[in-house]
């Protein structure tokens, strides 16, 4: 059941807020489904480098690699728009099937959490990118909204350069 209720925002104060897992935590998320296989989409999925070709940033770089392997956990990576940059930290990544990352800077929230789940279907690839939040008070209507339309479009994005990648082996 989910009930409007006041919950914490942030720390500056309270917002009404939706009800979903925790009260005061935003969950947002996009979904698309690919034709190709979940090793294709996790390939460019893992790759940062590779996201200005087919993402809304304009570039990436690597501001530390991850424990084990560049691109794993505990990497941070970096992602520019022509507005934002942003860092983020690996925090699992589990071949063919899952990245999950923390966002360190670069918008307005607090214990900002994605993860990226990539699920075999008879079509292809299901792309399934959530992340829930904190943010200001008075300020989660908005970034709810800008936020779904974000990983919605990033998941497209991914199933299209995905197919593509694919076709072209």
């Amino acid at each position: 059941m989910r009930a409007f209720l006041f919950g914490k925002c942030g720390r500056e104060g309270f917002a009404v807020v939706r009800q979903t897992a925790e009260a005061g935590n935003i969950h947002v998320g996009g979904t698309a489904t690919s034709r190709a296989k979940p090793s294709a989409v996790f390939a460019l999925l893992k790759e940062s480098s590779g996201w200005p070709r087919w993402s809304m940033f304009t570039s990436s770089g690597m501001e530390r690699p991850g424990d084990q392997e560049r691109e794993g956990v505990g990497a941070i990576r970096t992602f520019t728009t022509h507005v934002s940059k942003t860092r983020e930290l690996v925090t699992a990544l589990v071949p063919d099937r899952q990245l999950s990352y923390q966002l360190l800077s670069g918008f307005p929230f607090h214990n900002y959490h994605a993860d990226v789940v990539l699920t075999p279907v008879d079509s292809g690839t299901r792309i399934d990118w959530t992340a829930s939040f904190q943010c200001r008070y008075g300020t989660g209507w908005f970034w709810r909204a800008f936020m779904n339309r974000v990983l919605s479009d990033m998941s497209e994005r991914l199933a299209a350069a995905a197919e593509k990648a694919a076709s072209a082996h």
